[in-house]
């Protein structure tokens, strides 16, 4: 799998015990979160406590955020989780370019102020690593042990990937476009991140070539100045760091879409032979919800307790929320924001009494193509697209 295809390639793996860091550290680890001396958000200001980010590998570096962060419309750039595999490239806005090639007619090499005079589109989405919550699978699975906080969400702003390809012009019988960023493997014998979608995908009029991010040039960690932006789909699929996309008939055949972010088309039980069964590529999302306060371990002030959180989902959109506290019966939450395929809704649940110890409180959601989060997951041996009930306990004093 790719988790464990990075730790051959030497890197170091998953920090065990979890490490709080501040600004300073992400500015160091790479080109920085925003290209400013200091990390900053959309709105300027450096991250709180509540919302620094969890260390799970430093070589390449891996950031999970909390779930406090995740209580907001959108994501701070500095509060946004990082997935790497070899690590942020040297970035030269000056000379860089993004060339278009392959089956098209006429092959294009564009720098990033040419990019910027086409037409802008905006898309408020959801990233999420497709091994958010892998850390939660039972029986345990190889690779960095993410919990609940390799996502969120952002307004990506860019061009529509469709009109770089009808500038290029796309020839008969082109079924996939290829996308090869600049975040080099440390040796030639270790594989390039490479990774394709399907044409169809890719001519969809929320695919990006995304730019910006919360309306702020897209930061270097965050794959800037040029990315993917695939909404509804997995974060394998977003390719950070965009220097070429080659237009052609077949999949990528890289190691990272033949081998790895890929899943058995039927679920496999833990220990059985995985024999025959068709691996397909990790695309859309499934339905998810995520309690964001309280926070898990943490305590309130007795009286009301005000449970928030967000729900998101691949296809469609969330449609309910609904939470459980201690042994009590399913309760519907009051649901946020407009529905939008490929964005999620924040919700609120408020718990009029509580009394004094400990609590459990319990979300689940469904979404309008009719999927409801289950309360455990099938079992995958890469530990992918885990979307079991969101739990968290919590003490009233």
């Amino acid at each position: 799998m790719d988790e464990a295809r990075d730790e051959a390639a030497g890197h170091v793996p998953a920090i065990s015990r979890r490490a709080w860091i501040g600004i300073g550290l992400i500015g160091a680890a790479g080109a920085g979160l925003s290209g400013r001396s200091t990390a900053q958000g959309a709105s300027g200001a450096a991250a709180s406590d509540e919302e620094k980010l969890i260390v799970r590998s430093l070589r390449p570096l891996n950031l999970e955020a909390t779930s406090t962060a995740l209580d907001h419309r959108m994501t701070p750039a500095n509060s946004l989780f990082v997935r790497s595999h070899f690590g942020a490239p040297a970035v030269e806005l000056e000379t860089w370019v993004v060339e278009i090639v392959g089956l098209v007619q006429h092959p294009l090499k564009l720098r990033l102020d040419e990019l910027g005079r086409i037409e802008t589109a905006s898309k408020t989405a959801v990233i999420q690593c497709a091994g958010n919550g892998r850390g939660l699978f039972r029986p345990r699975v190889p690779g960095t042990p993410w919990e609940r906080g390799a996502v969120g969400q952002a307004e990506w702003s860019g061009v529509r990937l469709a009109d770089l390809l009808d500038r290029a012009g796309v020839q008969e019988g082109a079924e996939h476009v290829h996308f090869y960023g600049s975040d080099a493997p440390p040796s030639p014998k270790i594989s390039a991140f490479v990774r394709s979608i399907p044409i169809d995908r890719a001519r969809d009029p929320s695919t990006l070539l995304a730019l910006r991010m919360n309306g702020e040039p897209l930061p270097t960690l965050h794959g800037g100045p040029a990315r993917v932006v695939v909404p509804g789909w997995a974060g394998n699929n977003w390719t950070k760091w965009v220097r070429r996309i080659v237009v052609s008939r077949e999949e990528a055949p890289s190691f990272y879409m033949q081998t790895a972010y890929r899943m058995p088309r039927t679920p496999v039980p833990p220990g059985a032979p995985a024999g025959a069964v068709a691996m397909l590529p990790v695309t859309w999302m499934n339905v998810k919800s995520l309690i964001a306060s309280p926070v898990q371990g943490g305590s309130v002030a007795s009286g009301p307790v005000e449970v928030r959180g967000v729900a998101w989902t691949g296809r469609g959109h969330v449609t309910k929320v609904e939470v459980r506290v201690d042994d009590g019966s399913w309760k519907e939450a009051t649901l946020r924001d407009d529905p939008e395929t490929g964005a999620w809704r924040r919700w609120g649940f408020r718990l009029e009494s509580a009394r004094p110890g400990r609590h459990v409180v319990v979300a689940r959601a469904t979404d309008s193509e009719g999927e409801v989060q289950p309360e455990t997951p099938p079992w995958n041996k890469s530990g992918y697209l885990w979307n079991g009930y969101d739990t968290v306990a919590f003490e009233v004093k």
